[in-house]
């Protein structure tokens, strides 16, 4: 059995790992602002990463500025080396986003610091990219007031946050290293669709009429457009898809 620390363990990917890890009898150490672990302040840090073998880090910031999301990503790849280093961690897993290594704004530009901030320290790190999560559909459409929700018609291969979690602890704890030149590993759902198709599925059960734009405004959208986005051929595929995964929900 391991100890494994979790940074960002409340969150919605968080949550899953640390479901993932409990049912795999490991040790888990949840690490978050809210329960006292503050990967920016470094606020009970040490004490969190005692006798933990490795980091999972799933910590995010909590909006889409893109200088504010780069200086949180960071500073908490700077704590998690230099804390996790003292206490004699072996690695560090992180879950990323596909297509992060073509974005040029926004908070994938964003995330690419994270993967290199976290890549330049002195313990082995392993990175997950992962497709949109399906949780992320109904976070669309939250974000817009009304009866009508205008919703980027920009092609996904949306995949659920149990999947990636399920994925990412497959990773972190494989005592296999991989080899040279091995791509970076990806996760993404069965499904090539749209977000504003998915939102449509989601929208008629919430009542509320789905209208697909193309995405002009949004960082990036002509990459996105293009498909720069969507997994490459060695992506490991993961069901459900979200229909299927939206049947299971209350």
């Amino acid at each position: 059995m391991s100890r494994i620390a979790v940074a960002g363990a409340t969150g919605r990917l968080g949550r899953h790992v640390v479901d993932v890890l409990t049912e795999r009898e490991h040790q888990v150490v949840p690490m978050s602002r809210a329960i006292g672990v503050d990967v920016i302040t470094a606020e009970g840090l040490a004490e969190a990463l005692t006798e933990v073998e490795v980091i999972i880090d799933v910590a995010s910031w909590h909006a889409s500025e893109e200088e504010a999301a780069r200086e949180f990503f960071r500073t908490s790849a700077r704590n998690l080396h230099e804390y996790g280093q003292n206490a004699g961690v072996t690695r560090i897993a992180m879950a990323s986003i596909i297509g992060v290594d073509k974005a040029t704004a926004g908070f994938l530009a964003a995330k690419k610091t994270h993967e290199e901030a976290l890549l330049s320290g002195p313990l082995p790190v392993r990175i997950l990219r992962a497709a949109q999560f399906h949780e992320f559909v109904g976070q669309l459409l939250d974000w817009q007031q009304g009866d009508v929700a205008y919703i980027p018609a920009l092609p996904t291969q949306l995949v659920a946050c149990r999947a990636v979690a399920e994925e990412l602890v497959d990773l972190a704890l494989d005592p296999a290293e991989p080899a040279p030149g091995t791509p970076v590993p990806e996760i993404a759902g069965p499904r090539k669709e749209t977000l504003a198709e998915a939102a449509a599925l989601l929208g008629a059960r919430r009542g509320v009429k789905v209208v697909g734009v193309d995405g002009s405004g949004m960082p990036d959208a002509d990459i996105a457009a293009e498909g720069g986005f969507l997994p490459g051929p060695h992506a490991k595929l993961a069901g459900p898809a979200f229909q299927e995964w939206l049947d299971t929900r209350p």
